[in-house]
């Protein structure tokens, strides 16, 4: 395999990843968020829950993902791409909930599939710079 291949099945397995702590994180955070919702509004039980999933993300696409060293410089950038994605998310929940009709339950799940793309291209930008795309 020459050098351009490997890079090409290294970016590939990177986002492949990404997408298993994804699928792992939203998983935790749905479960969390479902059971916050016996307690909490749906945007305090989504708010809850998405602080949560953070510190999670974080860590494991730090170390898992990304391959670099954890650090409080990019613990501390790393929520930018959250909050830009937390809004999305809430603007998004709160129309298909309450403009749509949609579930409180389904709607969170559609808003991560819409907002992954944005997330995978601010996390990888945020923990590993313009000189490591």
């Amino acid at each position: 395999m020459n050098t351009t291949e490997k890079s090409f099945v290294n970016k590939i397995m990177i986002i492949i990843k990404f997408g298993f702590i994804g699928a792992l994180n939203t998983a935790f955070t749905y479960l969390l968020y479902l059971v916050l919702l016996n307690f909490f509004s749906y945007s305090i039980a989504y708010s809850i829950s998405y602080i949560v999933g953070i510190v999670f993300s974080y860590f494991f696409n730090s170390y898992f993902v990304f391959k670099i060293p954890v650090s409080l410089s990019n613990f501390l950038r790393f929520p930018i791409v959250y909050v830009v994605q937390y809004f999305l998310n809430l603007l998004l929940i709160f129309v298909l909930v309450d403009k749509l009709l949609i579930s409180e339950q389904i709607a969170l799940l559609i808003s991560i599939v819409v907002t992954f793309p944005i997330s995978f291209v601010l996390s990888r930008y945020v923990l590993k710079g313009k000189k490591n795309k």
